[in-house]
């Protein structure tokens, strides 16, 4: 599901890939609805391609979705992201508690939240691959 779902530089929010064609894709914003399209030189990433670092090496995004949904009970977290920096590292540990603390910045933190609540405010709660897709990459 991650794959579908994406984020563009310069523009709030996540956006759902509606189509695509050679110079461009149309995306559809999750916080409104309105459709648009983003042009290649636009920097568009997709959630799936989405790690975090960790003293381990990287976590996919929609792991550490999966571990977050499982710790809030599939419920928004309640975090307030504009609350302090040690408040966010702290609520981050209790998810991941080997997250790299010298990479993840207070700002990436604020950025999974915000993104997290998205999704679930929109329906979107499969973090996790589909087996077809786990057996095509082995």
């Amino acid at each position: 599901m991650l794959h579908k779902i994406l984020s563009i530089s310069g523009k709030p929010g996540l956006f759902k890939l509606v189509s695509q064609s050679k110079n461009m894709i149309i995306v559809e914003s999750l916080l409104d609805g309105k459709r648009k399209p983003s042009y290649s030189n636009d920097k568009v990433i997709s959630l799936e391609d989405v790690a975090v670092f960790s003293d381990s090496g990287e976590i996919r995004l929609g792991d550490v979705f999966e571990t977050i949904k499982q710790k809030e009970n599939g419920k928004k977290i309640t975090v307030d992201v504009k609350s302090d920096p040690e408040t966010l590292r702290a609520y981050f540990a209790a998810v991941l508690p080997d997250f790299d603390r010298d990479r993840v910045y207070p700002t990436d933190i604020k950025k999974i939240i915000i993104w997290y609540n998205l999704l679930l405010d929109n329906g979107l709660t499969d973090f996790t691959k589909p087996e077809s897709e786990q057996e095509e990459k082995a």
